[in-house]
C-alpha cells in the first residue's frame, strides 16, 4: 500500500499528482533517481537496466518491459515520500559512479575520466571561486549583459569584487534581446542551456524560443540580484590600459550621445560571437521600396500578409523563421548560395508536460539527471566524427568511417522528407560532409520547401532593386518584404570597440581584420587585466551548449582574480611565450578537425583558411586546461610599472606575417 501522507506536509493531492507525474517519466532518468535516493545498486543492474535508444532520442522507456516500468515506478514513488519523510538518505556518490551511472542510463561506457566533469555538470561539485578576504581597490567592469556578462557578474557578486556591467541594449539578455525574429530559440535541448548554479525547471518545450530563454535570464538576474549593477543603454567605444595606474580607461557613450571615461582594474569582455549582424554589401539594397530587415533587427511592425517575402540565406535563423511565415505571406522566397546538413529531432516541437516540469521541479535529482544525460548525448560524443582519418578511401564527402556513417543517415533523411522532389534533393544534400559548417536541426524546413508558395532559389543575390532581388545568372524575382538572415560579423571579434593595450596596439592591429587569437580564448599579450569570455576558437563545433564553456571561463578567470587579490597582484598578463605555444598547438589540433576541409565554406574560418570560431577540443579536454589557471604562465606586478620599467609589448610580427601568408610557423632559426 503507497504511503498517502508525509511528514513535509505534502497532502493526499500532491501525492497523487506525483503519482501521475511518474507515469510520464523517462525512466533512464527515474532509475538513476531511485538508485541514488535508496543506495540499492542493484536498480543499474539487469532486469531493469535501460537499453540504448536510439540517436538524440530521450528513450523515455528505457525499452523496458511494461511490468518492470510498472516497478521502477512504484518504487520511485515510495522512496520520493521517504525521501521526504526524512527517512532516506541519499547515497554520496563519487565522480567515478557518476560516470558509471550514466553509462547505464544511455546504454553505452562512459569513461571514468569524465566523472569530476560530470559532478560539477550535476552541481554536485560547484565551480565557485572563493576569494577569503576582501578585494580591496579591485574594480571590474563587464562589457555585455548576455549569457556571458550575466555568468560573470553573478560570480563577482558572490566573491564580493566589487563590479559593474555596462550592455548597449535597453535590457538585459544579450542576442536573446536582440532576435525576436519568428521561431527563434534554442537548437541544444533547453534543460542544459541553463547554468548549472541555476538550474530551470520551467522550460515549456524541449527546444526553447526566444522568450522563454529571455525571462530565464532575467529571472536569474533578479534571483542573483546584479540588476542593479547594469548600465544599460550605454555602449563601450574605446578601452586603454594605463600601465602608470594599472588601470582601464574605458570610454563609454550613452544612447543620448552623452559619453563618460570609467575606470576599472579588470576588464571582462563577454559581448559574444553573434553581436553585431553581418549586412552584405549588396548594390541597390537601399533602394529597395518596401521594408528590409536583418533578422537580428526583426520589426514587429512589419505585416506579412499577402505580401511576397524575400529571405537572403538558408542557414540557423533562416530555417528557423521560413516556416514560422509562410502561413502569414502570400509567397516566401529563400535565396541559397549552399546546402546545409540539418539534422533531425524528435524534441524538436515537443512541449515539456505539466507532470514532466513536477518531476524536474520536485523530485530530488531529477532534473540534474535528465541534464546529464542531455549533457552526454550532445557534447564529446561526436567529437570523433570530426576528426580526419588520413587514410580515409573518400575524403571528398566524408573525413572518417563514423562521419560518413552520418552522411548516409542524414542524406537518407533528406531524401525521405523530400521524397518525390529530385529537384529539392538535389538541392538540399551538401557534397560536403556533415558537421563541416554548424549542424543545424531541421524545423520543418524540408517540408516547408515543398509547399507550393514556397521556392528554393538556389543562386546567390548579386543586386537588390526597387521591387526585387537579382541573382547571378541575372534572374529576377519580385518582392515586398526583404530578409537578411546573413549572420553575424563572427570573425571581427569585439568590434567596432577599439581596445588599446600596454603599448598603445590596438587588438585590431594585433589580430588583424579578421584572425583573433587568445590564450584559451581569454586573454592575450599586451593586454593586461583583460578578459574575453566566449573569444576565439572556443566555440565547441561538435555540439554542446555555449553555456558550458562559459562557466569554464569565468571560473579560470575568477581564479586568476583570486590571485591578484590574495598576492596583491596589479597586473596579470598572459606570457607572450605561453601564447604562441597554445597557438601552434591549436593550429595543428585544427589542421586535423573537418572544418578546414575544403569542400565548403564556413565562417568557422577566415579568408586565409584559419579556423577562428571553432574549437578543436572536446570538452574534457577544455575544462582540463581551464580547470586551475596557473600563474606560472603569467607576468605579474605588484605595483603600477614606471614607463621605464619594462619595455613596450608587441607580439612578433614575424610570426603574424609568416601565419597570415604562408598559414605556417617560422622556424626557430
Amino acid at each position: 500500500m503507497r504511503n498517502s501522507s508525509t511528514a513535509s506536509g505534502h497532502a493526499l493531492g500532491s501525492d497523487e499528482r506525483l503519482s501521475a507525474a511518474l507515469e510520464e517519466a523517462s525512466l533512464p532518468t527515474l532509475l538513476m533517481v531511485l538508485a541514488q535516493l535508496t543506495g540499492d545498486g542493484a536498480w543499474l543492474n539487469d532486469p531493469y537496466r535501460p537499453k540504448r535508444g536510439k540517436p538524440l532520442d530521450d528513450n523515455d522507456s528505457g525499452g523496458l518491459p511494461e511490468q518492470v516500468q510498472r516497478e521502477i515506478r512504484a518504487a520511485a514513488y515510495d522512496a520520493i515520500l521517504k525521501y521526504r519523510q526524512g527517512a532516506l538518505k541519499p547515497q554520496d556518490l563519487t565522480p567515478e559512479r557518476v560516470a558509471e551511472m550514466l553509462g547505464v542510463s544511455i546504454g553505452e561506457e562512459v569513461p571514468r575520466e569524465y566523472g569530476p566533469l560530470l559532478a560539477e555538470e550535476m552541481g554536485l561539485v560547484s565551480r565557485d571561486v572563493e576569494i577569503p578576504r576582501p578585494a580591496g581597490n579591485l574594480r571590474v567592469l563587464v562589457i555585455g549583459a548576455g549569457l556571458a556578462g550575466l555568468c560573470a557578474a553573478i560570480k563577482l557578486q558572490a566573491a564580493g569584487i566589487e563590479y559593474a556591467v555596462v550592455e548597449k541594449n535597453p535590457g538585459l539578455g544579450g542576442t536573446w534581446f536582440e532576435n525576436v525574429y519568428p521561431g527563434c530559440g534554442v537548437d541544444t535541448p533547453s534543460h542544459f542551456y541553463s547554468f548549472t548554479f541555476a538550474p530551470n525547471a520551467e522550460w515549456s518545450h524541449y527546444f526553447a524560443k526566444q522568450g522563454q530563454v529571455r525571462e530565464y535570464l532575467e529571472r536569474i538576474a533578479d534571483d542573483f540580484g546584479v540588476r542593479r549593477n547594469i548600465r544599460f543603454k550605454t555602449e563601450v567605444t574605446r578601452a586603454d590600459y594605463d600601465a602608470a595606474t594599472a588601470s582601464w580607461q574605458v570610454r563609454v557613450r550613452e544612447s543620448g550621445g552623452a559619453e563618460e571615461v570609467l575606470t576599472a582594474a579588470v576588464v571582462i569582455c563577454a559581448v559574444g560571437m553573434v553581436n553585431r549582424p553581418f549586412v552584405p554589401p549588396l548594390p541597390g539594397l537601399d533602394t529597395f521600396a518596401g521594408p528590409a530587415m536583418h533578422t537580428a533587427r526583426w520589426r514587429d511592425d512589419v505585416p506579412l500578409e499577402g505580401r511576397r517575402v524575400a529571405v537572403v540565406g538558408n542557414g540557423a535563423s533562416a530555417m528557423q523563421l521560413v516556416p514560422a511565415i509562410v502561413n502569414q505571406a502570400e509567397r516566401v522566397l529563400v535565396f541559397q548560395r549552399s546546402q546545409h546538413w540539418a539534422l533531425p529531432h524528435p524534441n524538436y516541437h515537443r512541449a515539456v508536460s505539466g507532470n514532466v516540469r513536477l518531476l524536474m521541479d520536485t523530485v530530488p535529482y531529477y532534473a540534474a539527471w535528465y541534464r546529464l544525460r542531455a549533457f552526454w548525448n550532445y557534447s564529446d560524443r561526436l567529437h570523433p566524427s570530426l576528426q580526419i582519418d588520413p587514410d580515409w578511401p573518400h575524403p571528398e564527402r566524408s573525413v572518417n568511417a563514423s562521419n560518413e556513417s552520418h552522411r548516409v543517415f542524414l542524406t537518407r533523411y533528406i531524401e525521405s522528407e523530400l521524397s518525390g522532389r529530385e529537384d529539392l534533393i538535389k538541392a538540399c544534400v551538401p557534397p560536403y560532409p556533415p558537421y563541416g559548417k554548424r549542424p543545424l536541426i531541421d524545423n520543418g524546413w524540408y517540408r516547408t520547401l515543398r509547399r507550393d508558395d514556397v521556392q528554393l532559389v538556389t543562386e546567390a543575390v548579386t543586386e537588390v532593386r526597387e521591387h526585387s532581388v537579382v541573382t547571378a545568372s541575372g534572374a529576377e524575382f519580385d518582392a515586398d518584404v526583404l530578409v537578411l538572415a546573413t549572420g553575424f560579423k563572427a570573425l571581427q571579434f569585439l568590434w567596432p570597440m577599439e581596445i588599446r593595450g600596454r603599448s598603445g596596439r590596438t587588438l585590431r592591429e594585433t589580430w588583424g581584420q579578421d584572425d583573433a587569437r587568445a590564450y584559451l580564448g581569454m586573454t592575450v599579450p599586451d593586454f593586461p587585466n583583460f578578459f574575453i569570455v566566449n573569444g576565439p576558437n572556443t566555440n565547441a563545433g561538435h555540439g554542446g551548449s555555449a553555456v558550458i564553456s562559459v562557466e569554464f571561463q569565468v571560473r579560470y578567470i575568477m581564479q586568476l582574480l583570486r590571485e591578484m587579490v590574495e598576492r596583491d597582484h596589479v597586473s596579470i598578463e598572459v606570457r607572450e611565450d605561453v601564447f604562441w605555444d597554445y597557438n601552434k598547438e591549436l593550429d595543428h589540433a585544427l589542421s586535423r578537425c573537418i572544418w578546414v576541409h575544403p569542400g565548403m565554406t564556413t565562417y568557422y574560418r577566415n579568408d586565409a583558411g584559419r579556423v577562428v570560431l571553432s574549437s578543436p577540443w572536446k570538452y574534457i579536454d577544455y575544462w582540463h586546461r581551464t580547470l586551475e589557471a596557473d600563474l606560472a604562465e603569467y607576468q605579474v606586478e605588484r605595483e603600477p610599472a614606471r614607463p621605464a620599467d619594462r619595455p613596450r609589448v608587441m607580439l612578433c610580427p614575424r610570426i603574424w606575417s609568416c601565419l597570415k601568408t604562408t598559414g605556417a610557423w617560422p622556424s626557430s632559426s
